[in-house]
């Protein structure tokens, strides 16, 4: 965890290069111009602007920018073509000159503004704290101003960046212990209570389906228990799937499947994250937090297909398929949440294939037995512009999971519906007045773009926020 302090502003980082400054002495301006604007705007400029203007054939489109000087030879303004897309802000953050502080001066309504700075922090982004030779890393100054809440967008950029921290890191370096110790690590931060359950344990205190995945792996298993918040506010249980890696157990993944599991415990981040920007905001919610934190490994002791196994609730699973382990690992944890009958669990998973060949690698699905939260949802991707998308729960498809040898089976007796099949799984682990939102997460870039680099990334997480916080106010 490195930190930097700007106008007296502590900000936690983890290797998240950006600057959010309050205030700063003669910032460079930033006109966000349109085409249709930029001749109105020119007149109103010095005759060497002007110039400037016809000599640099600027024209405003959306994303190019021209860097004005003054007649010394400094920098005066920045002229910056409006974008389409928000994340487009970001292309300035790396180009301009990063010894100068910056302010956008524009109409843009305070929403706008805000994820225009967002794109700015994020594009400040890198994974480099493995290598031996680190680049220099350089990065401009935008200022906050007082008509966007500093503290809500440090936080923002705090979770984002914490979900592709904990992603990128190797497997190698991040496993059930590490993920324990990076929620402990939160807790202390935000004065959170943190029960780790481990081993054996997880046996003897009834969380059977954790330790079948788990046990396979020389790294024990925990399950983690995080509490937060006054007992007496609306209770939101957070729940993530941690696989720190998945070799598909022994129906191994193929080899290019395989390569990215480094990111099957990005449910686990994005809950970790939410629970973080939550803390941080201090939101009126009593707050708990599980973790199944496992990794799917090959050994004598890995759980073998069509296996039966119990879970915490006493249904019994029959293991189709070892590769479909993460709605085991929720099975258990989603038993406990609804144990304790929340207002809300909210589920965060990397579970299907299926969801990314429905709706692509950019947008999350989710699952809700509330129609209202749905709409709920729905309404604060809108307002965030981060993309959800639902699917149904749709009970046509329940005999796809059933099996004459066991109560239930992790694999789908079809190769249609995967997503929907996952999500009838997880639902027979929910009692039915508990308020249950899943989603099925990509959690990785797999090309670089403004604002967001190849690799882990937090998705759907700013909504998920917006709605939480709409929910309990």
């Amino acid at each position: 965890m490195t930190h930097i302090t700007f106008d007296g502003k502590d900000i936690r980082m983890k290797n998240s290069p950006y600057v959010l400054a309050k205030k700063a002495t003669n910032p460079v301006p930033i006109y966000l111009l349109t085409k249709k604007a930029l001749k109105s705007w020119s007149l109103q400029q010095s005759l060497e602007t002007q110039n400037w203007i016809q000599a640099t054939n600027f024209k405003a489109a959306p994303g190019t920018f021209r860097l004005v000087p003054t007649k010394e030879g400094h920098l005066d303004q920045v002229l910056f073509g409006t974008p389409d897309d928000f994340w487009t802000y970001g292309v300035l953050a790396k180009r301009l000159p990063h010894h100068h502080i910056y302010e956008f001066k524009s109409p843009l309504s305070d929403d706008k503004l805000l994820l225009a700075i967002l794109a700015w922090g994020l594009s400040a982004y890198s994974f480099d704290k493995l290598k031996s030779d680190k680049p220099e890393r350089s990065f401009s100054k935008i200022i906050v101003p007082p008509s966007v809440n500093f503290e809500d967008v440090s936080s923002t950029l705090n979770g984002i960046c914490l979900v592709r921290d904990l992603i990128n890191t190797p497997a190698s370096h991040l496993g059930p212990q590490e993920l324990v110790e990076e929620v402990q690590n939160v807790a202390k931060q935000h004065k959170a209570t943190c029960h780790v359950i481990s081993g054996d344990d997880l046996i003897e205190q009834n969380y059977p389906a954790v330790h079948t995945v788990g046990k396979s792996s020389h790294r024990l298993p925990h399950v983690i228990d995080l509490k937060w918040g006054n007992p007496k506010h609306p209770q939101l249980t957070l729940v993530g799937k941690g696989v720190t890696f998945d070799t598909g157990g022994l129906d191994l993944k193929p080899s290019g499947a395989m390569k990215f599991m480094k990111k099957d415990m990005g449910g686990a981040a994005h809950a970790l994250a939410l629970a973080q920007m939550i803390m941080d905001a201090n939101l009126p919610i009593s707050l708990r937090l599980l973790i199944g934190a496992v990794e799917n490994s090959v050994s004598s002791q890995a759980m073998r297909p069509l296996d039966v196994t119990k879970t915490r609730n006493g249904m019994t699973v029959e293991i189709g398929n070892t590769d479909a382990e993460g709605r085991l690992v929720l099975a258990d944890l989603l038993t406990e949440a609804s144990s304790q009958k929340p207002n809300l669990i909210i589920d965060f998973a990397t579970l299907t294939g299926a969801a990314r060949v429905a709706l692509g690698p950019d947008v999350p699905v989710f699952f809700t037995n509330r129609p209202s939260l749905a709409q709920d949802l729905m309404k604060a991707s809108e307002v965030s512009h981060d993309p959800f998308w639902q699917l149904p729960l749709w009970k046509g498809y329940d005999a796809m999971i059933e099996t004459s040898v066991a109560d239930l089976s992790n694999n789908p007796t079809s190769p249609y519906g995967g997503a929907i099949t996952a999500g009838l799984f997880l639902e027979k682990f929910i009692s039915n007045d508990t308020p249950w939102i899943h989603t099925d997460l990509m959690a990785w870039n797999l090309t670089a773009r403004p604002g967001r680099p190849k690799g882990g990334e937090a998705m759907g997480l700013r909504a998920m926020y917006e709605m939480v916080n709409r929910w309990v106010k």
